[in-house]
């Protein structure tokens, strides 16, 4: 699915126009970057958890040539599906 398929199913399911429902796609969005960049976590009871973790540097290979390069460490995020989400895709 894509933002604008979902932006869609929001305003569908919202019974809002698609304006308003990208609109309001884009403030959760907004939101959840904010929340992850200053508290590194987010948890939406039953859906699942936001998590930012940080990726130890190491050393990989270039494909093309295999030589060994230096990957520096990074953040990432991690999502952990919630029990309902869980059973729902079951």
């Amino acid at each position: 699915m894509t933002k604008a398929e979902l932006v869609v199913k929001i305003a569908e399911k919202a019974n809002l126009t698609k304006a308003n429902a990208e609109r309001a796609l884009n403030a959760f969005l907004d939101t959840v970057e904010g929340t992850l960049v200053k508290d590194g976590k987010l948890t939406l009871t039953g859906f699942g958890t936001f998590v930012v973790e940080e990726r130890k540097a190491r050393v990989g290979r270039n494909p093309r040539t295999g030589a060994e390069i230096q990957i520096p460490a990074t953040n990432i995020v991690k999502f952990r599906p919630g029990k309902i989400l869980k059973d729902a895709v079951k």
